[in-house]
This record gives structure tokens, C-alpha cells and sequence, in this order.
């Protein structure tokens, strides 16, 4: 989770303090084997195969925690995250070919155009409005193309709320999210395309 000036102090700590429980959520493992989550291996693992259809390219992973989803990323490769300890799990992962630095989101430490590909993975959702505009400007500044993976509006699920989330030494963190279909985060990327459609997870390219 990246990016001072559009996460407040708060936030950040939550992901810091997460590092180390974060793949739980991915894996089903720990507080998320009590949950039902129907179906939930088998979109991962459909997730998993659309990251790695990318074609190859210069790729900027912003917010890129554990690198669970980053190390499937084909080019080369760099993740970007504001937790020091995320960024130590995800170096570790993506090395050779790959590496994994601090910094923020806004403004992203890189040259205009220093990418092909700005891909982000459940951060987008985490941003109030006028965050998610500074942060598109900066994506679309470093690269031509954005990639989009968040969560799905299901049936019934509310578009946006304030979540109470409880780790595991007990402490409680107030995080704000929103859901997507895939024809809502396709327009408000201003355009582009949908790369998986699923039951919990929706991804979209957008050109600049």
C-alpha cells in the first residue's frame, strides 16, 4: 500500500503492521480460513493466469505489498510500496530479474514515461475521490498504460464503506473501500478494456 499525500498516517501503519499477515487474505490461511468465500481459490488462481498474460513490458507495480501478484508480472519488473517491510518480502520475491523499492504513490519517484505499464493491485479502491485523481495523473505520467485490479461489486454489496479490520494481535484499523463492476471502473479509467470479470475481482487496461 503506497502513497503519501493520497494514504493517511493511519493507513500506512496498518500495511506496515500487516507485512507479515498480508498473503493470509490471498491464501485463505489464518483469520480468512473461517471466512466463506466461495470460489475464492479458483478466481485467485484465474487472477494470477491474467497478470501473467500481460505481454512483457516495463512494468511499475505501485502499491505492490508482499509481491504476491507482482513476481506474476512478465518484463521487467519493479514494485513500489511506502512499508518497509512489505517492500523487504517483495524484494526478496522478485529478485533476480526484478526489485522492489520504497516510495510513495504521489508523487511516484520516476521520470515521465519511465514505463510502459503502471499496474496496481487493491490500492485504486482505497482512494477517496480526489486522491484517485492525482494518482491517475501520476500513472498516466510515468506510463502509457494502466492496469487496474480491484475488487467486485457482488450482488446485493454496497458500492463504497468504511471497514473495521482486526489483525492478528487484536488491534482494530478504520480502512475506507470501494467495489467495481467492470463497466464502471472501465469509465472511470476513461476507457479502455476488461481483463478479467469475476465473481470477486475485476481488472481493466486503460491507455492514457
Amino acid at each position: 500500500m503506497s502513497g503519501r499525500g493520497v494514504v493517511d498516517e493511519a493507513m500506512r501503519a496498518y500495511y506496515e503492521q500487516r507485512a507479515a499477515e498480508y498473503d493470509d487474505w490471498w491464501l485463505g490461511s489464518g483469520v480468512f480460513a473461517r471466512r466463506e468465500r466461495p470460489g475464492w481459490d479458483e478466481e485467485v488462481a484465474a487472477v494470477l493466469d491474467a497478470v501473467r498474460g500481460l505481454e512483457p513490458a516495463r512494468v511499475l507495480d505501485v502499491a505492490c505489498g508482499t509481491a504476491f501478484v507482482t513476481r506474476h508480472l512478465r518484463g521487467d519488473v519493479t514494485g513500489l510500496d511506502q512499508s518497509p517491510s512489505m517492500v523487504e518480502i517483495a524484494a526478496a520475491r522478485l529478485e533476480p530479474d526484478g526489485r522492489a523499492v520504497r516510495g510513495d504513490a504521489v508523487p511516484l519517484p520516476f521520470a515521465d514515461d519511465a514505463f510502459d505499464r503502471v499496474f496496481t493491485g487493491s490500492f485504486y479502491g482505497h482512494l477517496v475521490e480526489d486522491e484517485r485523481e492525482r494518482f491517475l495523473a501520476e500513472a498516466r505520467r510515468v506510463a502509457p498504460e494502466l492496469v487496474v485490479l480491484d475488487a467486485k461489486l457482488r450482488e446485493g454489496g454496497v458500492p463504497e464503506e468504511w471497514q473495521e479490520r482486526k489483525l492478528n494481535d487484536g488491534s482494530r484499523h478504520r480502512v475506507y473501500k470501494r467495489f467495481f463492476t467492470p463497466e464502471q471502473l472501465v469509465a472511470e479509467l476513461g476507457g479502455g478494456r476488461v481483463l478479467h470479470a469475476g465473481d470477486w475481482f475485476v481488472m481493466v487496461a486503460a491507455p492514457r
